[in-house]
């Protein structure tokens, strides 16, 4: 992003996933160390946890969402990321993330982030900021 071509409002939408399939669930278990049954066991999800099914690992959808912001304001110009979790996110989901910007800087952006699911229900939210090309 460069100083003078942003603006209030400006606003970007990515789909981040596109039916997410239970491969890429226990993919992100491997590349993350985190083996929580939650996330591969059906019977442990459904019959210990009473859960209706194995999901996904929270921060395998907030990377999914912080790819589709550095995408934009670029890696080594994203000086803060934070978000809440707020829904599950399910083996055949597709996601969508809306990064708008809510403040601009002398050198600096802030962001909003959100990602829903195809039912438009918010499964991630937060802000990020991050520094103006100049």
């Amino acid at each position: 992003m460069r100083r003078g071509e942003v603006a209030v409002g400006d606003a970007r939408e990515v789909t981040v996933v596109d039916d997410l399939t239970r491969t890429q669930i226990v993919m992100y278990a491997g590349a993350s160390g985190d083996y929580n049954p939650l996330h591969s066991d059906e019977v442990f999800a459904t019959q210990v946890a009473g859960f209706p099914g194995v999901f996904a690992h929270g921060m395998l959808t907030m990377g999914m969402t912080g790819r589709a912001l550095t995408d934009w304001v670029g890696e080594d110009a994203l000086l803060s990321y934070g978000v809440q979790f707020r829904g599950q996110v399910w083996p055949g989901d597709t996601l969508v993330t809306t990064l708008t910007v809510t403040a601009v800087h002398d050198d600096s952006v802030d962001l909003a982030v959100r990602t829903t699911n195809q039912d438009g229900r918010d499964v991630v939210v937060g802000t990020a900021s991050a520094r103006l090309e100049t």
